[in-house]
């Protein structure tokens, strides 16, 4: 019982990724929960060569959307219940969620395709991380794939007043002077993306969320990117990043810790002293 009636069926499935997503978000904090929390969010796919899959492209670039099927490469196990950051009401079981931690770790997202260059597919509204892999790729077809009328199933159930909303895409993230110079100073010596990683992040909604790990301090919104701090405000639609400051507490940055990393943040912090930037 539960076994496949077709004896020839091997008892394990093999599948090969077709290519790779290249993406700004490189942690699950960072990623959307859904591709409609990550509208206008850019993307690469990248397909490999020497499998003849630019023919199998052939006629892709006429459709507006298209279904990306992909690998939860960073789920190394899964779970039969799990807890939904929309969930009010407890643990639901895996199959009735979106939940990454699955038995097999495939994932199902629509994206915008804007155009196709070679074998590279450029995207927007992507949910995927750097390094992703892609299984197999789909039209979007509005008039089979929409149902507009179906059920909500327990995300239909009332949250309770004073559950937070959901993030709200499509903010505007503007630098003030002095949080551009820092961002720039830590993309030239720490070698991180800062300010394409906070620009991924904050689009996608400034409120205090733990995924995304913003939280609300004494100072004002704080956005921690690895070890960096990025504070900002919020105006309406409108994010204006302040101010960047090592995440590393005094203690922490001694010289006696000879960590070449820390030497970064000492750096930063001997031109950009606590208490003077933003």
């Amino acid at each position: 019982m539960g076994e496949s009636a077709d004896p020839a069926l091997p008892e394990r499935l093999v599948l090969e990724p077709i290519g790779y997503v290249h993406a700004a978000a490189t942690t699950r904090v960072q990623a959307a929960r859904q591709p409609r929390a990550a509208q206008g969010v850019p993307a690469r796919i990248e397909l490999l060569p020497g499998r003849h899959f630019e023919h199998a492209l052939a006629d892709l670039a006429r459709w507006e959307r298209i279904w990306v099927l992909f690998w939860f490469h960073r789920n190394p196990g899964w779970r039969p219940k799990v807890l939904p950051p929309r969930s009010t009401t407890g643990r639901k079981g895996v199959f009735s969620t979106r939940s990454p931690h699955r038995p097999n770790p495939i994932g199902l997202s629509v994206v915008r395709l804007e155009r196709i260059e070679g074998l590279v597919l450029h995207v927007r509204d992507a949910d995927m991380l750097e390094g992703t892999p892609v299984l197999d790729l789909k039209p979007y077809v509005a008039y089979t794939d929409a149902h507009p009328q179906a059920g909500d199933g327990w995300l239909a159930d009332q949250p309770p007043a004073g559950t937070p909303p959901d993030p709200v895409p499509a903010y505007d993230i503007r630098f003030a002077p002095l949080a551009q110079q820092q961002v720039e100073w830590i993309e030239t010596h720490a070698g991180l993306a800062l300010g394409e990683r906070v620009r991924a992040t904050l689009t996608l909604g400034p409120q205090p969320h733990p995924y995304r790990r913003i939280r609300r301090e004494p100072a004002g919104l704080q956005l921690a990117v690895k070890e960096w701090r990025v504070r900002f405000r919020v105006e309406g639609r409108v994010v204006h990043v302040t101010a960047v400051d090592s995440g590393y507490r005094p203690a922490q940055l001694t010289p006696a810790r000879a960590d070449p990393a820390l030497g970064v943040h000492r750096a930063f912090i001997d031109r950009w002293p606590r208490g003077l930037a933003g």
